[in-house]
C-alpha cells in the first residue's frame, strides 16, 4: 500500500514517472536532431504543434478557474504563464507561425485544424480534458510537469541543428530559444506547486500517474509525426533505429 511521501521522495518519484519517456526518443526527434528532416517535414510539425500548444493558455485558464482561492501562489503562476503565452511580448503562437512560414507553409495552413493529425487532435483533447476535469493540482502535474517541463531538454537538442544544418536565422527560431528559458522556469514552478499541495496519498499517486501519462502522450504524438509525414522519405534504419525501439501505442498503453 502506498504511503505519504516527503517532498524530496515525491520529487524523485515525479521525475522517475517521466524518465524514459522523453519525446527525444521518438524517431521524428532523432531525425530532427541529426539534421535528416526536410523543411517540408518541419512545416508539418509546425502545422500540428500549433494545435497542441496554441490553446495552452486556455488549458491553464481552465485550471486557474478551479484552483482554490487560498492557493495564491499557484493561481499567480498560472496567470503569469497565460500572460507570457498571449500578451507578454510576442505572442508565442505568432513566433511558431513565423518559423512555420520559414519552413515553407502558410499561416492559413497552420491555423487550419484540418491539417493536424488524429494523434495531435487526441493530445489536444487530452489536455483540455485534464484541465477541465482533474483536480487542479493533478492538472498542473499533468500539463506543467508531465508536458511543459520536458520542453527545454527537447529544444536544446533541436535548436542548434536548425541554425547549423538548416540555416534558419535567430529571428526564425526565436520560438525555440524562448521556450528553452521560459519552460525551464515554468516546469520548476509546476514541480513546486505539486510538491506543496499534493499532501495526501491519493493526490500524490494521481499526480504520479498523470505525469507518466502526460509524458507518454507527448512521446506518442511525436512518434506519430514520423509515421504520418516522414517514414516514406526516411527509414528507421537510416536513423539507426530498430522497429522494436520505436514507441508503440499498444506497448505504451499496456505499460501504463
Amino acid at each position: 500500500m502506498a504511503e505519504l511521501m516527503d517532498q524530496d521522495t515525491f520529487r524523485t518519484a515525479l521525475e522517475n514517472a517521466i524518465k524514459g519517456k522523453s519525446a527525444n526518443k521518438a524517431p521524428f526527434s532523432v531525425a530532427w536532431a541529426s539534421g535528416k528532416l526536410q523543411r517540408s517535414h518541419l512545416a508539418r510539425w509546425a502545422e500540428n504543434h500549433y494545435h497542441y500548444v496554441g490553446p495552452f493558455a486556455d488549458y491553464l485558464a481552465c485550471i486557474y478557474s478551479r484552483m482554490p482561492d487560498t492557493y495564491t501562489e499557484a493561481k499567480d503562476f498560472l496567470l503569469s504563464n497565460m500572460y507570457e503565452e498571449e500578451i507578454g511580448g510576442d505572442r508565442h503562437t505568432d513566433l511558431l507561425i513565423r518559423f512555420a512560414e520559414a519552413c515553407g507553409t502558410t499561416r492559413a495552413r497552420v491555423t487550419d485544424p484540418d491539417n493536424m493529425s488524429p494523434t495531435t487532435r487526441g493530445l489536444q483533447s487530452w489536455c483540455y480534458a485534464v484541465a477541465m476535469r482533474e483536480d487542479p493540482i493533478v492538472a498542473v502535474a499533468g500539463l506543467v510537469v508531465g508536458l511543459e517541463s520536458q520542453v527545454p531538454s527537447i529544444y536544446r537538442k533541436q535548436t542548434p541543428t536548425l541554425r547549423e544544418k538548416y540555416k534558419f536565422s535567430d529571428e526564425e527560431v526565436e520560438f525555440f530559444d524562448l521556450h528553452i528559458v521560459s519552460d525551464e522556469i515554468h516546469g520548476e514552478r509546476g514541480y513546486q506547486i505539486v510538491l506543496e499541495h499534493a499532501t495526501t496519498v491519493d493526490l500524490q499517486q494521481r499526480c504520479l500517474k498523470i505525469c507518466e501519462i502526460g509524458a507518454q502522450m507527448r512521446l506518442l504524438y511525436t512518434t506519430a509525426l514520423y509515421h504520418d509525414y516522414v517514414a516514406r522519405d526516411l527509414s528507421l534504419a537510416e536513423l539507426g533505429m530498430a522497429e522494436a525501439t520505436v514507441p508503440s501505442l499498444d506497448r505504451t498503453l499496456v505499460a501504463a
